[in-house]
């Protein structure tokens, strides 16, 4: 009697009752996690703007990377406790400090109230949040393959993926809904916290749903036959047959998938707001229709990775976005700031310094004061979206700005001119730059606003940067459950996925415009992505073997 091919058989309800748990926990912890960088301005106006400037910095800078660099950490402290005590034991852990770090930011006082405690209080809670990160995405991952049938667990691991878009797109839709509701005035005062008050809600439900699972059945079998890790960090990391695994994901796998990630809904985000100057409710809403239309595609390529392979579909995926991000981002100058695309080609902007006069530039929370008047007129030029290059003039040459043969002073009496900002702003409108309120620029006022020409434009070409992570992401979760033993696969996949995305990921944003501000470039940053995309692609190519016939009760 033949039996029924994997690959096309339905579902059955437990094995639906599994992915549903583990997603629907899953995408809360990214809302969770994702508050905390949409809303960075307001929250840092609360903890940090009592202190003086180099406090200030110094507490903005723990706040962003804490969230980031710890993630590895956490994948560590959580991997083990996986592979030692169980899959559902560890995530119903990470959710409960996931969810209450996340309520408790609802609550806590500003630093007008209570001082200096207030900053450390949220950077611990963010700290803790990182750490649950770390441990709940490998979790939820392996669990959903274990239970998954041979053939189909690329599909079912797709859904996991998901909930990282999904995790975004709720956090844009609270947020966006309580300012609509209350107006800005009261959400920057006060209204900001509801957004980390509903996480109390999505946590009760997720704890519920999660609470009446089992453990997966190859960790349950491994239990019963008494060959669970005693020691699955020294055994992941201390034997090179598996650290060199380990090492291969990162590199040929997961760097590749973290920058393309976070280039399609992070960094477009980013470059439509802070370059091309576009309003936040606008970037948002336009970043939301792309999401939606795009979570498709995860299961799409996760199931693709079934029949065809995981390595072919996110190597392609690496290659192909490395390949179109400067036309892409190009067209989407043009579509969405049409004046300043006419710009960028027509206006020769230089800043004039000698040699040794210009710093660097890198200021990933956005706090840093620049003093030099070289560095002051680049990140002026730079905020503006404008496009410069820098000329090296003869020692003791004033630094100056050049529009368009217009030669504007950066420095009046020994420091920089008072009206500099606005002399420069005035310039460069002038020689034919977008004011704020141009009226070419992509604007929406409503959810429907999609359907005129220029948003839609707009989203077809957000949703190809947002296939683009899906072709990525969708199979990854199953390339590296499948890579190593189970006995050791909680950890070990755990600390290259949240290396590769939250360093590699994590500061592409900071670290891309700070190439752009660099080098007067718009699209300098895009390099950034393209070489770790290709860095991928190669190391793909000549290390990574092919897993989705694996047993995934293997020991070996």
């Amino acid at each position: 009697m033949s039996q029924p091919d994997p690959a096309t058989s339905r579902m059955t309800p437990t094995e639906r009752k599994v992915i549903v748990a583990s997603s629907v926990g899953t995408v809360f912890e990214w809302y969770d996690f994702y508050l905390y960088g949409s809303l960075a301005p307001i929250i840092g106006a609360q903890f940090f703007s009592q202190y003086d400037e180099s406090t200030r910095n110094i507490f903005a800078l723990l706040a962003f990377a804490a969230g980031f660099l710890v993630r590895p950490f956490g994948a560590l402290v959580f991997g083990r406790l996986g592979d030692l005590v169980g899959r559902k034991y560890t995530f119903l852990v990470t959710i409960l400090i996931m969810g209450v770090s996340t309520f408790a930011v609802a609550l806590l006082p500003g630093s007008a109230t209570i001082g200096i405690v207030a900053p450390i209080i949220l950077i611990a809670l963010r700290l803790l949040q990182g750490l649950a990160l770390g441990g709940e995405y490998g979790g939820a991952a392996t669990y959903v393959a274990e239970h998954a049938p041979p053939g189909r667990r690329g599909f079912y691991t797709s859904w996991i993926q998901t909930t990282a878009t999904l995790g975004l797109f709720l956090s844009l839709v609270v947020i966006l809904g309580t300012r609509s509701a209350l107006g800005e005035e009261a959400f920057a005062a006060w209204g900001w916290r509801i957004p980390f008050a509903v996480s109390i809600l999505l946590l009760g439900v997720s704890v519920w749903i999660r609470r009446q699972l089992h453990e997966s059945p190859a960790f349950q079998k491994m239990r019963v036959q008494g060959t669970l890790s005693k020691a699955p960090l020294r055994e992941a990391f201390g034997r090179w047959r598996y650290a060199r695994v380990a090492i291969i994901a990162l590199f040929g796998l997961v760097m590749g998938q973290g920058v393309v990630w976070y280039t399609g809904q992070f960094y477009a985000l980013f470059f439509l707001q802070s370059i091309l100057e576009v309003d936040g409710y606008t970037a948002n809403l336009l970043i939301a229709w792309a999401l939606l239309l795009g979570t498709p595609g995860f299961v799409i390529f996760g199931a693709l990775s079934d029949r065809i392979g995981r390595k072919p579909i996110i190597l392609a995926g690496c290659l192909i976005a490395a390949l179109s991000y400067f036309p892409l981002f190009k067209a989407l100058t043009a579509v969405a700031n049409p004046t300043l695309a006419t710009a960028i080609e027509n206006v020769k902007v230089e800043v004039v310094a000698a040699e040794g006069a210009c710093g660097d530039l890198f200021n990933p929370v956005g706090t840093r004061k620049f003093t030099a008047p070289c560095d002051v007129a680049r990140d002026v030029l730079s905020k503006a979206g404008v496009r410069y290059t820098t000329k090296i003039a003869p020692a003791e040459t004033p630094v100056a700005v050049d529009v368009a043969g217009q030669l504007i002073p950066v420095v009046q009496d020994g420091a920089v001119a008072p009206a500099f900002a606005k002399t420069l702003d005035s310039a460069v409108i002038a020689a034919g730059y977008p004011r704020v309120d141009d009226g070419a620029k992509v604007k929406m006022t409503g959810l429907f606003d999609v359907f005129r020409p220029q948003p839609l434009a707009v989203i077809g070409i957000l949703f190809l940067l947002v296939l683009f992570v899906t072709m990525v992401y969708g199979p990854i979760a199953a390339a590296l459950v499948e890579l190593f033993p189970t006995r050791i696969r909680y950890t070990s996949m755990s600390l290259p996925y949240h290396i590769g995305n939250g360093w590699f990921g994590g500061l592409l944003p900071a670290t891309a415009f700070a190439l752009v501000a660099q080098t007067g470039d718009i699209y300098y940053g895009l390099w950034y992505p393209i070489v770790f995309a290709g860095i991928t692609v190669i190391v793909g190519l000549l290390f990574v073997p092919e897993t989705k016939d694996r047993d995934m009760n293997a020991d070996e």
